[in-house]
This record gives structure tokens, sequence and C-alpha cells, in this order.
């Protein structure tokens, strides 16, 4: 088990989604704002090394932002 215990797992949450043509977003400078095609009571999705692995609730908790985890994922054993 210890060697488990050492292996890294890059965690990346995903707020939403947007799609714009390129020239819109070389336009875009500092202070500029993308509008997510997500509403804010939304699920955002939770990965694992780019898998999703689970669905949660973005949490706030005095300064620190957190996710809650609403839903976990099941992984589909037929794909290795």
């Amino acid at each position: 088990m210890k060697t488990i215990d050492s292996i890294g797992v890059d965690i990346s949450v995903v707020l939403g989604t947007a799609t714009m043509p390129i020239h819109q977003l070389l336009r875009m400078g500092r202070g500029a704002v993308i509008e997510l095609e997500t509403h804010e009571d939304d699920d955002v999705q939770i990965l694992a090394n780019s898998v999703p692995v689970a669905r949660g609730q973005v949490t706030v908790q005095g300064e620190k932002i957190g996710v809650e985890i609403t839903e976990v994922l099941m992984r589909d054993r037929t794909k290795r």
C-alpha cells in the first residue's frame, strides 16, 4: 500500500464550457469575460488525470473555494 500512497493524481474541476471564434479569442485582453454555457447551480465536472470521475457543487467557506462531491461516476470496466 505504501507504493500506492505515493502516486500523484492531477485533479481538475470544469466549471463550464464556451465556444467562440478564434478571432474573438485572439482579441481578448486582461479583464475580458468569457461567458460559460452553464448556470450558477449546475454541477461541475471533476476529472482525475483528465478522466471524469465525479460531479460536484462549488462551495465557499470564508476565503476558500472548494468542491463538494455530489455524485461519483461509475468507471466503465470494459475500456482499458
